[in-house]
């Protein structure tokens, strides 16, 4: 019963039937993979208990996921032409574009008096209320943690306490693309402003914003925390953790990560060609963030290639050295990558509009929702593309280039073409002592014509240092020093 239960075999076997889905995909993340078989059988047994029909429902196991395995893998689900997703762990719980999907969240062991505890001291010790979050496998506990903290603020000062103290609700358990009620969760209320993040919902009362509460985050250190640190970096933030039971005030590290993204903002200003990377195919509004994103980056005079692949990792990103910055186009609690090992820095989508959005200011306000941004009008960008900017890396002011030549590429063919590349071979090796410098190579064509390759010479003796080395001349078969043999 306990394992039927942290996989809610009878409610996933309610939302096949009622739906009556015949043909139902099982995504499962790495780490659940070896209870995929359990999870089979019970959910077989449960569907052949209630109706005869349940031998003709087919179920299909999914791993290895495509892109981050938060999604739901909308891809793999398409190729044994699925009715429904049923996904299982931790996810995002951001919209499906196609598929009905249902989540099974899992059930994280928590204590909850001990939690309740913690809550309690920190909100009577806060000058400001307080809003629970927590993460999806901790809500099942909630109820528990509501109902213990109702008979601990009793003692403390009763409703005036209770006031302090408010709740996210998870938004739905389901979704269904085609009904607009199942992904939004909720209507806007005109006098209370509402936030969705993760999977939750919440309102605020009357009067205030986020900055005016204190965030209390119930789960681990994780992607999805990091999500809540980043969009409410002006908020006073705790974490509890439910493993070790104990709470955490520090969140300086999570908080540098805004440094670091603002130094990426800013080496991005100066790249010349620019890599859409594609790393869902399955979220809602994925497609009118990558045209808007292209249309963007034409404005602000620079060259984009749109790349489709899995999970990115240095080695895929390396095979495409032209790229001077990448705009990784995922969910939320994927788009934020660790990028300090790759050739070239990778960015989310809001980045990328702070970045090549000539006049833009950061505020401090960090989206990681990319289906906020979309049709978010770029302002400011008609008059400044012949502007020369200044750029804090390099130290100077930086002349974009002119996407005029590239134009004439796709308007002459190969000629024009032929021409680009010669020019690119003449100024290759021109220093550039002016006070404006030229921007960056302006397409893939211009970074390998202007790109050069030179071998070492090993046949040196002399060990005193040189301000070059040539390299040996000819053809790998055969080199111009060596003597062919008759």
């Amino acid at each position: 019963m306990e394992f039927e239960s942290k996989y809610e075999v009878s409610r996933v076997a309610t939302f096949i039937r009622s739906h009556d889905f015949k043909r139902v995909a099982l995504q499962f993340p790495d780490e659940l993979l070896k209870d995929s078989t359990g999870v089979v059988r019970a959910l077989r047994k449960e569907l052949q208990s209630c109706c005869d029909s349940g031998n003709d429902i087919g179920l299909y196991v999914m791993a290895d996921t495509t892109y981050g395995s938060c999604c739901v893998d909308e891809v793999g689900a398409s190729h044994i032409n699925a009715d429904c997703v049923i996904h299982y762990g931790h996810t995002c719980l951001s919209p499906t574009s196609k598929l009905p999907a249902f989540f099974v969240f899992g059930k994280a062991p928590i204590n909850a008096s001990n939690c309740t505890k913690h809550l309690c001291d920190y909100t009577l010790s806060s000058s400001k209320p307080v809003m629970v979050l927590f993460g999806l496998e901790y809500g099942y506990a909630l109820q528990d943690i509501t109902e213990a903290s109702t008979i601990e603020t009793t003692s403390l000062g009763g409703d005036a306490f209770r006031s302090k103290l408010h709740f996210a609700d998870v938004m739905s358990q389901s979704m269904n693309p085609t009904k607009t009620s199942d992904i939004n969760g909720y209507c806007d209320d005109a006098s209370r402003k509402t936030y969705r993040i993760g999977g939750l919902r919440w309102s605020l009362e009357q009067g205030l914003s986020m900055e005016d509460y204190s965030l209390f985050w119930i789960g681990p250190d994780n992607s999805a925390f990091a999500n809540v640190v980043l969009t409410f970096n002006g908020c006073d933030i705790v974490r509890y953790d439910a493993t070790e039971n104990q709470l955490l005030t520090d969140t300086s590290q999570q908080r540098r990560i805004l440094k670091r993204r603002y130094y990426l903002v800013e080496k991005a200003k100066d790249a010349g060609i620019v890599g859409i990377l594609v790393g869902t195919l399955g979220v809602a509004g994925y497609l009118s963030m990558i045209h808007q994103i292209k249309e963007m980056i034409t404005k602000a005079g620079k060259k984009a290639y749109t790349l489709v692949m899995g999970r990115p990792n240095p080695s895929k990103l390396a095979n495409f050295p032209e790229c001077d910055v990448f705009i990784y186009i995922s969910c939320s609690q994927t788009a934020l990558l660790d990028s300090k090992e790759f050739l070239a820095p990778v960015i989310t989508p809001f980045e990328a509009m702070l970045a090549f959005n000539r006049g833009s200011e950061w505020t401090g306000k960090y989206v990681m929702e990319f289906q906020d941004l979309v049709a978010s009008a770029p302002a400011g960008m008609e008059n400044l593309g012949e502007e020369a900017r200044f750029s804090f890396l390099q130290g100077g002011y930086i002349e974009d280039p002119d996407l005029q030549d590239m134009n004439k590429v796709d308007e002459d063919g190969p000629l024009a073409l032929v021409k680009m590349t010669q020019t690119a071979l003449q100024d290759h090796g021109n220093d550039d002592k002016t006070m404006v410098k030229k921007g960056s190579a302006k397409s893939g064509v211009d970074f390998f014509a202007s790109r050069g390759f030179q071998g070492l010479d090993i046949n040196s003796n002399s060990n005193a240092p040189e301000p070059f080395i040539l390299g040996r001349s000819g053809k790998a078969s055969g080199y111009n020093h060596e003597t062919i043999e008759p």
